[in-house]
């Protein structure tokens, strides 16, 4: 598995990487003998990174004093929850053992700790430990923002206390470069980001020894960072949390850091597209970079040199009004969880993001929740602005996204015919090419499958990410982009658009090249939405092969079929119906193996079986038609059945 993991990343190099990767290579070694030990890393002076922030705390409203409390009283009682898992409750006597920041709660096992060198612990490959993200989430420390936001409002000094536990055991338990906590650029950057904020607003009531060790953890993690940059293949949202952590450090030591602003900024306009879309293919990593720009762009603004506009509004701002356009909680492509400043689990992070956006720029935009938590440090719109609708095609990112009404009913449609992802290795995009997502009424119907787990997924890994998990065609089973291992591909699908028309009764029709090399086919899809349905064509150009389109329902959905009609209801309420070309259509859920059945993870970490619809049978250039028809609300003594006969014969 290690040697075919290397030759695939090899086969993803050019020339100057494979040279990047020998020199990293060599450093890592020289590291391991010469550069640990507190000793090495001075704490300098310290200075205030977001002066601001503290008088926007004490004009929090009651709703996100609430919020705040309630998330610094479950630390403050030895709990912690991150990726759907709850971590055992411990003492509040011994809030943080030196213990809790190797522990994985899924396994119940540890990982190595101050004994090993960090790059000497396999978390690639090796799956006996379980998944490594775990681990880390605890220790990017995202818990003691929150904790000095307490402290700030109430005066409590167990919060004090708290946050000087968990930096002084923090500490000790994880010398430099000693433990799995310093294996990952991304992880040194948000814990560094977390006591930067952490340090601000608790200012002088922290000891000078907690500082101290503050200091020395920061000192160590601009070293790391400057020497184990990711680079090349690896410079997606990884690079841009490594400057954003390099940025925020060097203001906090009293430095300009004027180079990894530059770099930061250029970063930006790469992995946020210019039409707000982002490059990896995945609105929450989208919303993961934007928050570290805004959280920069917030301490660059305290310091009297704001970012440069052309970044602000053709970046921040774009993404924003991308944001806008999409289903609310909508997702596609890969989606961990990862989050900058967070109370903990989020009902909408990616639209959180955006409304604190709107708030820095001073614009008008969908509202937050009232106790959203950026809300307090960004600000919120200025005024509300409603969704839009309408049809939208964003070229840069590869989306087409409708929003209207039929028969009654608030309809969102996603078209993906964008790129596999970012990069030459695609880390964290989906084999998801001419997929459909469907939202009704504001509620998902058709839906992207999710992530599941990264290190510890395996097989279901692969599944969550291949063709057939997807509302989209595939041919044999095959994906069309081919995996090759858990954040690579070794052949990579071409998507394009190829035609449009326009409103009311628009169209679009795209294609993609993923099987052309195998099976001599290329895959075009059609959508057209008539009056009161929608209508999917499906192509294969080139030959006829053995198909299967699949639709890819929400959990807690559930279909009645009579026939070649498939009416999809929730609670008991008719939504939907599809009509299939023929009778040809299996429709399971769950399943012990990938593949036999409908799965969906709406959450990092957790997977829900759910109703997986599929026909099957030849396809050719002449092509199959899916009829979606949307079912008018139930007025008073209608039974849904009776409804969806009435449309039987109308599609």
């Amino acid at each position: 598995m290690k040697l075919s993991w290397y030759l695939n990343r090899l086969r993803n190099m050019e020339p100057a990487e494979v040279l990047h990767r020998l020199v990293e290579q060599q450093r890592k070694i020289v590291s391991r003998y010469r550069d640990g030990g507190w000793e090495n890393y001075p704490a300098p002076e310290l200075h205030t990174v977001f002066p601001q922030w503290r008088h926007a705390l004490l004009a929090a409203t009651p709703p996100q004093r609430r919020a705040i409390e309630a998330a610094a009283q479950m630390a403050l009682q030895g709990r912690f929850s991150a990726l759907g898992q709850e971590w055992p409750a411990r003492a509040p006597q011994l809030l943080y053992p030196a213990e809790f920041w190797r522990f994985d709660p899924v396994t119940g096992g540890y990982w190595p700790g101050a004994e090993a060198y960090t790059f000497a612990i396999d978390f690639r490959h090796s799956h006996r430990r379980g998944d490594i993200k775990y681990v880390w989430e605890a220790n990017r420390l995202q818990q003691l923002p929150v904790l000095a936001a307490y402290l700030v409002l109430s005066g409590d000094q167990g919060a004090r206390a708290a946050i000087e536990a968990a930096i002084g055991s923090w500490h000790s338990a994880n010398p430099p470069f000693r433990g799995v906590c310093w294996a990952s650029g991304i992880e040194v950057a948000l814990r560094a980001i977390s006591l930067i904020v952490t340090l601000d607003l608790a200012g002088k009531s922290l000891s000078p020894d907690t500082r101290r060790q503050a200091g020395e953890t920061l000192a160590a993690s601009a070293y790391w960072l400057a020497r184990f940059p990711s680079a090349f293949s690896s410079a997606n949202n990884h690079l841009v949390a490594e400057l954003a952590g390099e940025y925020l450090i060097g203001l906090a030591f009293g430095a300009k850091a004027d180079g990894p602003r530059k770099a930061l900024l250029d970063e930006t306009m790469k992995q946020i597209l210019a039409d707000g879309t982002a490059a990896e293919q995945s609105p929450t990593y989208g919303a993961f970079t934007a928050e570290l720009v805004l959280l920069c762009a917030a301490a660059s603004n305290a310091r009297g040199v704001p970012f440069p506009q052309h970044v602000m509004t053709a970046r921040l701002s774009a993404f924003a009004d991308a944001v806008d356009w999409l289903p609310r909680k909508a997702s596609y492509g890969d989606n961990d969880e990862g989050r900058i400043l967070t109370l903990g689990n989020e009902r909408d992070y990616v639209f959180s993001v955006a409304a604190a956006i709107r708030g820095f720029l001073r614009q008008t935009g969908g509202m937050p929740a009232s106790d959203d938590f950026r809300a307090i440090l960004f600000g919120a719109p200025v005024a509300p602005m409603p969704q839009p609708v309408g049809l939208k095609t964003f070229v840069d990112g590869g989306l087409s996204v409708w929003r209207g009404e039929v028969n009654g009913r608030l309809v969102e449609l996603m078209f993906d015919h964008g790129p596999l992802g970012y990069l030459s290795i695609a880390a964290h995009g989906h084999a998801d090419a001419l997929s459909l997502t469907l939202f009704v009424d504001g509620k998902p119907v058709l839906v992207d499958p999710g992530t599941w787990l990264y290190g510890s997924g395996g097989v279901w890994r692969d599944w969550f990410r291949s063709t057939p998990a997807h509302n989209t065609l595939n041919i044999e089973g095959e994906s069309q982009s081919i995996i090759s291992s858990k954040f690579n591909w070794s052949h990579k699908a071409r998507a394009i658009l190829v035609h449009t028309e326009p409103e009311p009764s628009w169209s679009l029709r795209a294609r993609h090249d993923g099987y052309e090399g195998r099976f001599g086919v290329v895959h075009q899809r059609t959508i057209k939405h008539r009056s009161d349905d929608i209508l999917v064509t499906d192509q294969l150009l080139g030959g006829e092969r053995a198909a299967e389109v699949v639709f890819q329902l929400a959990a807690g959905l559930v279909t009645r079929r009579d026939d070649e009609l498939v009416t999809v209801m929730r609670d008991d309420e008719p939504l939907l119906a599809i009509r299939f070309p023929d009778a040809a259509v299996e429709i399971s859920a769950g399943g012990e193996n990938p593949g036999q059945g409908g799965w969906v993870s709406p959450r990092f970490g957790h997977r829900m079986p759910a109703e997986r619809v599929v026909w099957r049978g030849m396809l050719a250039e002449e092509g199959v038609r899916f009829g979606i028809r949307l079912i008018e609300p139930a007025r008073g003594g209608d039974s849904g059945r009776l409804r969806t006969k009435q449309i039987q014969h109308q599609l």
